[in-house]
């Protein structure tokens, strides 16, 4: 490509996202590619879309079974897109969603596609279970055995319990602590109190429900499997029943909670990503552009409180590109893995102390009448990889329904990342 041609802009065209569903609930019996295929076939009949070959689908999954090598190539092969529409996987645990979409983004900004979909996915029911390290050694025992006698002395060393599958747990391997282990350091680190985690997490399901009622989610969801609609949220939610419920977490100091924590979740979404042109061509309109993102890293392992808290990096790195202020945007969406890590990462950015102690300069702090104004992952759940784009689409929306502005997006993940991202109407 010459130096000299100019980056195309990329936008937001199209969204579509399956009910997201509490596990063990209503896609018990759903996989990942039940799911995501679902969800684009939404997408799908939504922008007439079958039979067209596109620039190429891009999106993965956190959780997915070792023959799942090829998800999002074998999801495109089971809808009505042209199957010369090409695919790939891309995972970055909770940032799977949002870093598949400025993947599509950034082969639109350079020409080298039109458009492009991008999503994710992720069953928290339907995980692979794994059996002992006892039993597998047999079983490779006997693949290496010569005769039938050698094989039947191997099996003859299995013992009953090894036919208990190992618990599936989603643990850092540097610490073996789970994301809430981690947040619980964070909460204490900053002094983010039981009541307050409480009071956010509240709000988030007062805010859902009022936009689950004047219908905001209704043209971004395809129903699927009987469920209509996200069926995490609860609309009797209080604080006096927050406060009954037991720590998660650290079961004996702890803060975390059910209540305040987002859920184990199964669910999916996707994102249609063009130029200019071509939405043009299909008379769509642009909800919205895609402008800067920024991920961010940070040491977690040593520092067990930071887990959550990479975009403390990210957002100045971003803003600073951007020309921008923490202040000059309409609309924040950020990702409610937890409620102590929202206030955390709100804090340090409202602190000049906090902000100094990370080597980043002071953000300031934000209008919270503009934040998460639907709510967010504590109410609609968060299934690892999907929540990306659903924090996306819902951003594209809201700026699309106010027909300008900036919307501050920031995201938090496993493994010490965090992505931010602007877009712009």
């Amino acid at each position: 490509m010459p130096t000299d041609t100019p980056l195309r802009r990329a936008a937001i065209v199209g969204y579509n996202r399956i009910p997201f569903a509490r596990n063990n609930t209503a896609y018990t019996q759903a996989g990942n590619i039940d799911m995501m295929v679902a969800a684009l076939n939404g997408l799908i009949d939504r922008y007439n879309l079958q039979g067209k070959e596109l620039g190429e689908v891009a999106g993965g999954a956190v959780i997915k079974h070792s023959w799942q090598i090829n998800l999002m190539r074998e999801c495109v092969l089971h809808t009505s897109l042209d199957p010369k529409t090409p695919a790939c996987d891309i995972q970055q645990a909770c940032n799977t969603g949002i870093e598949s979409a400025i993947y599509i983004a950034n082969k639109i900004a350079l020409g080298q596609i039109e458009c492009g979909i991008a999503g994710g996915v992720d069953s928290t029911s339907n995980v692979p279970l794994e059996f002992n390290e006892h039993i597998r050694k047999i079983f490779l025992s006997v693949r290496r055995s010569k005769g039938g006698f050698d094989k039947f002395k191997q099996l003859l060393k299995i013992k009953f319990s090894d036919f208990t599958p190992v618990a599936p747990e989603n643990l850092e391997p540097g610490t073996g602590l789970s994301m809430g282990g981690h947040t619980e350091y964070t909460a204490k680190h900053y002094g983010i109190s039981r009541e307050e985690q409480d009071a956010y997490a509240l709000q988030s399901h007062i805010k859902m429900a009022a936009a689950t009622d004047k219908g905001f989610f209704k043209d971004m969801i395809s129903p699927n499997l009987g469920l209509e609609s996200d069926n995490n949220m609860r609309r009797d939610s209080s604080m006096e029943k927050l406060a009954k419920l037991r720590p998660a977490f650290d079961k004996v100091n702890g803060t975390l909670t059910a209540g305040n924590s987002s859920p184990l979740t199964d669910g999916a979404s996707c994102l249609l990503i063009a130029s200019e042109e071509w939405a043009k061509q299909h008379n769509l309109p642009i909800l919205a552009y895609i402008t800067h993102a920024e991920m961010g890293a940070i040491e977690y392992i040593k520092d067990k409180q930071n887990l959550l808290l990479a975009p403390v990096y990210a957002a100045p790195r971003m803003l600073k590109k951007a020309g921008l202020t923490l202040q000059d945007f309409d609309f924040y969406e950020i990702h409610e893995a937890f409620a102590a890590q929202v206030l955390a990462i709100l804090k340090i950015w409202e602190s000049p102390e906090l902000s100094a102690q990370f080597g980043v300069e002071t953000l300031g702090s934000i209008d919270k009448s503009k934040l998460n104004v639907n709510g967010s992952s504590l109410a609609t759940g968060h299934p690892f990889a999907a929540t990306g784009g659903r924090v996306l689409a819902t951003m594209a929306k809201l700026l699309h329904e106010k027909g300008s502005g900036r919307g501050f997006i920031s995201v938090c993940a496993a493994g010490g990342q965090g992505m931010t991202v602007i877009l712009e109407k």
